[in-house]
């Protein structure tokens, strides 16, 4: 093997990533450390979160076809109350269902019943937009992780070609051998600022989609109970005006 041979084996294995990692300054590798744990850290919330939401979807589908045939609204539907109690379908089912409860003797006039639906509208939503936003997070550490970490991997690449232009500098050497185990360094940085960034971006889109589309779906099973809710105050209020005939 020559001499030329020998030594582009040698760089080639200068430049593997532990080998980068290793030959890096200080500075360097603090950056390639903090890329590595922020990347570590996004893939667990994606996966939480991905997980999470598609037992919560497919529960949600579930439970909503258990009541086809109506809507329980004085008390909780047994296929809810044997689910788990943390599902945000089931929180709101039942946060709408106590404040039915509380308002049982307030059922009897026209306004009240009017209040009754009111208050149960605004309970229901309110539930929901708890739910949705404990469902939110740590998302928000996606999002930052996305637009961060390219500039974080960039300082690192600056930072490194900085490094690479003082060694050539002080050797007044500029043969590949002496530049490229420096600018490789500087770019495996920007490089894993991307690994970062780019998973962090796309499934924060995603998350956020499959989030929102389960917001509708409790909006509409708020839906659901409220026609139910209204359907049967209305026969109580027929039942009053016969009574009262």
């Amino acid at each position: 093997m020559s001499d030329a041979s020998a030594a582009s084996a040698a760089l080639a294995h200068a430049l593997t990533p532990v080998e980068l990692f290793l030959q890096a300054d200080a500075i360097v590798k603090t950056v390639i450390v903090l890329l590595i744990l922020a990347s570590a850290w996004g893939w667990t919330v994606i996966a939480e979160k991905l997980i999470r939401l598609g037992v919560l979807h497919r529960r949600a589908a579930r439970l909503v076809d258990s009541v086809q045939d109506g809507l329980p609204v004085a008390s909780v539907a047994d296929s809810f109350g044997e689910a788990s109690p943390d599902d945000p379908l089931v929180q709101v089912y039942r946060a709408m269902v106590d404040e039915h409860t509380r308002s049982s003797d307030l059922q009897q006039t026209e306004a009240q019943r009017d209040a009754l639906q009111e208050r149960v509208h605004r309970v229901g939503q309110l539930a929901a937009t708890n739910a949705i936003d404990h469902l939110h997070s740590r998302l928000q550490g996606l999002a930052t992780i996305g637009s961060v970490a390219p500039f974080v991997g960039l300082f690192g690449t600056v930072w490194g070609i900085m490094n690479s232009f003082q060694g050539i500098a002080a050797s007044n050497n500029t043969s590949l051998a002496v530049v490229a185990p420096g600018i490789a360094e500087a770019l495996f940085a920007t490089a894993l600022g991307l690994v970062a960034a780019i998973p962090a971006v796309i499934f924060y889109n995603r998350i956020s989609g499959d989030i929102s589309a389960y917001g509708k779906r409790l909006t509409a099973f708020i839906g659901v109970f409220e026609v139910e809710l209204s359907r049967q105050l209305s026969r109580k209020g027929d039942r009053n005006g016969l009574r009262a005939a």
